[in-house]
């Protein structure tokens, strides 16, 4: 394993392994402040001075000096070689140690310059937004209100779209091969090289040391996508980082509190507003290796989404993704704003107190869990409410942790026979015989719309031609459903592929996986793709194309619901809620339909 393969392995460990339960285990360690103390295990004192930082990852004794990460503590403590350790903690969460070749002095230097080469691209960033080609992102950010100390201290900038920073990196001697491994240069086939980011409005993404490892471009205009974030790099892992966190851990450790939003400029919102404890994913759902990063600022960070569909949707994904890793002590909550408002939004419209507000009233996860379950399912029968327990049994044994399963066993057992098993009652039932839903007050109708056999193939196809397109969205493909059992698997063993293998960007290498696991009969016979690669031969077509039929399973279903609310509203038995979901359903259509006329 070469030195920056090695180097991964460390970080993914720390980031998995909480350095207080390591050290914990050996000695009794007593919470001050943000930080935990003890008698030193490495010298004999009778006052404590051994410190431990949960989200700087290190200890540190004041008496005798001692100083390490949860790799040093287990090869002081315990005698082993550094290698030993590694294994050790490894073996700790079931990570196979792959075999060790010694860092080259080479790759050492390579990787310190690649740190150099983003702050140069950083600096170029910021420079282009004060001259004359950054004019239009300058204007951008201050229409939302972001005034200069906030663009200086986010070291927000501008990337121009004319190859600036490739000219900028190669008089400094940066090769384009350097360029392209670090995210900065894209080199087509039998093209020119050119910038990976062009016209966008820049934010840089920092490391917890605050290194720049990493940018996400905002464009200027209706293009697509909206936002791009730079790919896999040998400093950056979007899996593991959380956007600001350099600068909110330590506010997060004073206010005790940590937001987790849905993206970057929700978190600048915030700052801008005094609340400097947030942080957000980078353009993909969060994972586990974020929420374990937020856990060491504190136990229980709380989910701040939109109130919107995509919002929902965020909140009930980060449910699959924390249940499996669920400890004593260590959980998330959950916080949605009103009326489809962002933070940003809210903010500017009612705000810092009124937000405080709202994050202070959230929802436990175990309310999330339940309602995900509930709402809009049918519990009218013995059949449909033994499915809805079956349901929410199957997801609390997800959770590994013995002790949390069993709690949750007891928690979903009680309202199940306090709110769900009364609602079944014996003797006379309602003339029109109409099928009850769970009553519970719904955040959001979370019930999916069925994408129809040749939409389903059409994605399948989409995502198997151009990888890339999965990210982008498959968030937005969260609220349907597709009905054929066959295209179902392939579908979900796509996303399964692209989840486990980021990096993943051309059709062969999809394929090729695909053939393995599934056989090529298996799916092949799905799909034609040498006629879709013909009808769209490249991704800014297949994008136009897909953004098209989904729009058109969305208004479908719209229209839909509108007719249902409106034959409510026409009986005259509807109360307000009724009125303005109707009035909702409406103003959602006529935004498709503008976001429609503009492809």
């Amino acid at each position: 394993m070469a030195s920056t393969d090695l180097q991964k392995f460390c970080d993914e460990l720390r980031a998995k392994i909480s350095i207080v339960d390591v050290i914990s285990s050996k000695i009794k360690l007593v919470r001050k402040g943000r930080e935990y103390m003890a008698c030193c295990p490495f010298h004999n004192e009778k006052t404590p001075s051994f410190t431990v930082n949960e989200a700087k990852g290190f200890y540190h004794c004041f008496g005798c000096g001692a100083h390490g990460d949860i790799i040093k503590f287990e090869m002081e403590a315990n005698g082993l070689s550094f290698i030993d350790a590694v294994e050790k903690l490894a073996h700790k969460v079931g990570m196979q140690l792959p075999k060790f070749n010694p860092e080259s002095k080479e790759e050492a230097e390579k990787k310190a310059t690649a740190y150099d080469i983003m702050e140069m691209a950083a600096k170029f960033f910021e420079k282009m937004l004060r001259l004359p080609a950054g004019r239009e992102g300058l204007d951008y950010l201050y229409a939302r209100g972001f005034d200069d100390t906030i663009i200086q201290k986010f070291r927000l900038g501008f990337a121009p779209g004319n190859n600036g920073l490739k000219a900028q990196l190669s008089s400094h001697g940066v090769s384009d091969k350097e360029m392209e491994e670090l995210g900065l240069l894209t080199i087509p086939e039998n093209n020119r090289p050119h910038d990976f980011f062009r016209n966008r409005v820049m934010i840089p993404i920092m490391d917890k040391r605050g290194r720049v490892i990493a940018f996400g471009g905002r464009v200027l205009d209706k293009s697509q996508p909206k936002y791009l974030n730079s790919p896999e790099t040998p400093v950056f892992n979007k899996r593991r980082i959380l956007y600001n966190l350099n600068y909110a851990r330590d506010k997060g450790f004073e206010a005790k509190r940590l937001i987790i939003c849905e993206g970057y400029m929700d978190v600048i919102a915030m700052d801008k507003y005094g609340i400097g404890y947030a942080v957000a994913p980078l353009g993909t759902a969060l994972t586990e290796e974020q929420i374990q990063e937020a856990w060491k600022v504190v136990n229980e960070p709380i989910c701040c989404f939109d109130g919107d569909l995509a919002g929902i949707r965020a909140a009930v994904r980060s449910v699959d993704r924390v249940l499996p890793i669920l400890k004593p002590g260590y959980s998330l909550q959950y916080a949605f704003l009103p009326d489809k408002l962002d933070p940003d939004e809210f903010l500017r419209a009612k705000g810092t107190d009124e937000f405080l507000k709202i994050v202070t009233d959230t929802m436990p996860l175990k309310d999330l869990l339940w309602r995900k379950n509930l709402e809009g399912r049918l519990v009218a029968t013995p059949e449909q409410k033994a499915k809805v327990e079956k349901d929410i049994k199957e997801e609390v044994a997800k959770i590994t942790d013995e002790t949390v399963r069993n709690y949750y066993i007891q928690e979903m057992k009680s309202k199940i026979y306090a709110e769900l098993r009364p609602q079944l009652k014996f003797g006379k039932e309602k003339d029109d015989n109409r099928a009850v839903k769970y009553e519970k007050r719904s955040l959001i109708k979370t019930v999916r719309t069925d994408l129809d056999d040749l939409v389903a193939k059409y994605v399948i196809s989409a995502f198997v031609c151009y990888p890339g397109l999965v990210e982008e969205y498959e968030e937005k493909l969260l609220n349907f459903a597709v009905k054929d059992t066959k295209l179902k698997g392939v579908y979900e063993k796509i996303l399964e592929i692209i989840h486990d293998n980021p990096d993943i960007e051309s059709e062969d290498e999809l394929t090729a996986i695909l053939d393995e696991i599934l056989g090529q009969e298996a799916w092949r016979n799905m799909v034609d793709l040498r006629i879709l690669k013909k009808q769209c031969p490249d991704i800014i077509k297949m994008r136009k194309e897909l953004n098209e039929r989904i729009i058109e399973v969305q208004l479908k279903q719209l229209e839909a619901d509108i007719r249902d609310c409106k034959r409510i509203l026409e009986s005259g038995n509807f109360g307000d809620d009724d009125y303005l979901r109707f009035e909702s359903l409406k103003k959602e259509r006529d935004a498709l339909i503008n976001e429609s006329d503009g492809f």
